[in-house]
């Protein structure tokens, strides 16, 4: 019989933190866009867990969060962002953008593993990250997240699973059985429970990594890491996706399509790559086409996890011609 160590964290999306293992990041999405009121926001209440069939309601920190976040909502939609068509004739692309974009987005880090906050540079080289074995996707919530939308919460995550699955032809499904994938909806007043639930799914996980749980700053929305099956390894065991409960309708299916992305492997973000979510200037709110293809070459059988540029690239190549209808012999 052979023993499985403990999962390591892996890079997914930004935010580089140090494990145990020495090999994860976690990958925050911000907002560039401030509105022009900010709310004073309550003492958080110590956190308590309601009785069982008790509705809950939103504390008074997480109202004047949620209006926060509706200010920032509302700024975008009138600044022509978060659009949700997936592209349209205004945002061609060629299957040689597309590899460049999957170069850019599944083969290059944004921050320095081990190492913070500190950007890694352009051209930061990093391997090829993916699921092997079937993902099974949970959602939880944060004893104050309202009980009011967490039929919404559930719904939208149930009908994205599906389309991952779809999309890229993995064994994707809904499982409370096992899980390896945990959508955690948190309220703000609860996100000092974040740490230790991280801590009881991933018992090895490195404290740097928790310590921004602890005090997640406003300007970032929602979060993602993923973790090895193996130490030192790139092939995905586990993810562990956290998105605020206080966010409009819209933000928080954004975050649902960006975070569970993110930890299927699309580990970056690109100033370049259009029409896609994995782009910091929130144009996009949802899953395009283009993020599709990627998705699509990312699980290409032929790209094992580990496999870097020199080896992955003409792959995505062969892989990017057939998707676009560009196969033809020369």
């Amino acid at each position: 019989m052979t023993l499985r160590r403990l999962p390591c964290a892996l890079a997914v999306l930004g935010l580089a933190v140090l494990t145990a293992c020495e090999t994860s990041t976690l990958a925050p999405r911000e907002t560039g866009v401030t509105p022009q009121e900010r709310p004073v926001a309550a003492p958080a209440p110590a956190p308590v867990k309601p009785p069982a069939k008790t509705t809950v309601t939103a504390t008074e920190s997480s109202r004047a969060m949620a209006a926060y976040y509706a200010r920032i909502q509302s700024n975008l939609l009138a600044q022509g962002l978060l659009r949700t068509d997936g592209g349209g004739p205004d945002t061609p692309f060629t299957d040689t953008m597309l590899v460049r974009n999957f170069a850019a987005i599944a083969l290059e880090e944004e921050y320095v593993r081990g190492q913070g906050l500190r950007p890694s540079g352009a051209n930061a080289g990093s391997a090829i990250k993916k699921w092997l074995q079937p993902v099974r996707v949970t959602t939880e919530f944060t004893p104050n997240v309202p009980t009011d939308q967490r039929a919404w919460d559930r719904a939208e995550v149930a009908s994205f699973t599906r389309r991952l699955g779809q999309i890229t032809g993995h064994p994707v499904s809904l499982s409370d059985k096992n899980p390896n994938f945990h959508v955690i909806f948190a309220a703000q007043d609860d996100h000092a429970l974040i740490a230790d639930r991280i801590r009881e799914i991933v018992p090895d996980v490195n404290p740097t990594a928790l310590r921004i749980f602890q005090t997640i700053p406003r300007g970032i929305h929602c979060l993602v890491m993923a973790f090895a099956e193996e130490n030192g390894g790139y092939a995905y065991g586990n993810a562990i996706a956290v998105i605020r409960s206080e966010h409009p309708e819209l933000m928080r299916l954004s975050c649902v399509h960006e975070e569970m992305a993110q930890g299927f492997g699309l580990t970056n973000d690109s100033p370049s790559a259009r029409p896609t979510i994995f782009n910091d200037d929130d144009e996009f709110a949802l899953l395009t086409r283009h993020d599709e293809l990627l998705l699509q070459m990312l699980y290409d059988p032929a790209l094992q996890p580990g496999m870097l540029a020199e080896e992955a690239l003409p792959i995505a190549r062969r892989r990017a011609s057939v998707l676009t209808g560009n196969d033809a012999p020369s």
